[in-house]
């Protein structure tokens, strides 16, 4: 896996295990209502957000993630 430069959001896969991760998300999940899982997302989120820490890639990916 290639490591990023600052200011630039990686589109391109980036995950070892997709599958186990999409597997781990939907897990994480189950038994929870509408509410719930939003907070979860929400949470998640702003957990990775904090992990990456660079504004410009933030914006980015904020960017991307509307078009």
């Amino acid at each position: 896996m290639k490591k990023q430069t600052k200011g630039k959001l990686c589109t391109a896969p980036n995950i070892g295990s997709p599958d186990d991760f999409y597997e781990s998300l939907l897990a994480i999940h189950e038994g929870l209502g509408m509410d719930e899982s939003d907070a979860l997302n929400a949470r998640l989120i702003l957990i990775l957000a904090n992990h990456i820490g660079d504004g410009e890639v933030l914006q980015e990916a904020l960017e991307a993630a509307r078009a």
